[in-house]
């Protein structure tokens, strides 16, 4: 085995194990498998969902707890979609599931006229077949494929355009409220799902319908993270970190903190005013899980020491 072959199983061992913990890491925070569920894994055919089924597929095996996953796929009758290739990928892993066929190609090229946008529409059928095949089954919670990134777009997407400060959430109850509905990818970073399909070589089926639509306001926005990205490393880290670091007294929500009730006797809230000093800022976060970030002395050393071993 070549020093560089060795790098490269070293390497994907690394992102394998980097994806199964954040994943671990957001069931547990989120509480969003519990002991006797049967998981409907939504399956499009992308990497963000293979990844999320073979992910899923391991803590099932290593899990203290016993659940059941039934991978199901919507099968929307887009002019050549390749039926064969899921079911054969999934009859090949021995993996429960289910296909459902139903037009709905057909319903939103006829509602949507040329040129506009698809996604509202075909995500709002996909929904309620989703939920009503999630019934038939005996679903306790559908799990979707979005991570990371999917999350930060959402809430740049909701301020720029919906005048709101939301995103998607982990772990909600669905619109219809019989389902619960959860999103364990989402600490993972896309770049390296993109990676992990790769590596595993995934037998992807591209989105005809609304995949090739480039001037989607989200496809903009997905643009502009990813400049950030490359220009200034530790911002998006940071971004998504202020997610989970909420601080109501400091906003503008009058619903979500009292500030009616604010007078000199509540005392200092969340560090007081400190609007005469300029805003200290931590250091931006390191992405300590690029793996780009380790030389190739960093490496040699890692690989003696396994070798020793």
């Amino acid at each position: 085995m070549s020093v560089q072959t060795a790098k490269q199983v070293y390497n994907f061992n690394k992102l394998q194990k980097r994806l199964r913990r954040h994943v671990g890491e957001a069931i547990a925070d989120f509480n969003m498998i519990e002991d006797g569920d049967k998981i409907m894994v939504c399956l499009s055919g992308g990497k963000d969902s293979y990844a999320l089924l073979d992910i899923l597929r391991n803590l099932q095996a290593h899990a203290p707890i016993r659940f059941d996953i039934v991978a199901v796929n919507l099968d929307q009758k887009q002019p050549g979609f390749p039926e064969h290739v899921l079911p054969a990928y999934l009859d090949e892993l021995g993996v429960e599931y289910k296909i459902v066929e139903e037009d709905t190609y057909s319903i939103v090229k006829d509602k949507i006229p040329e040129g506009k946008t698809t996604c509202s529409l075909c995500s709002r059928l996909r929904r309620g077949i989703l939920y009503r095949t999630a019934t038939e089954l005996g679903a306790t919670k559908i799990a979707l494929g979005h991570h990371r990134d999917d999350i930060l777009e959402t809430l740049l997407l909701n301020m720029f355009y919906g005048g709101t400060l939301k995103s998607m959430p982990p772990k909600l109850v669905s619109d219809d409220g019989r389902h619960v509905v959860i999103r364990p990818l989402a600490y993972c970073k896309e770049k390296d799902l993109v990676r992990y399909a790769e590596a595993k070589a995934f037998p992807i089926i591209p989105c005809n319908l609304c995949g090739s639509q480039e001037n989607l306001q989200r496809q903009a926005i997905k643009t502009m993270l990813q400049d950030w990205d490359r220009r200034f490393p530790g911002r998006i880290e940071s971004m998504f970190r202020s997610l989970q670091n909420l601080v109501p007294s400091h906003l503008l929500d009058h619903q979500l903190f009292d500030f009616k009730g604010v007078d000199r006797d509540s005392g200092v809230i969340d560090g007081g005013d400190l609007a005469f000093d300029k805003p200290e800022l931590s250091p931006r976060f390191v992405d300590e899980d690029d793996d780009e970030a380790e030389s190739e002395a960093d490496f040699g050393e890692r690989l003696q020491i396994i070798e020793l071993k």
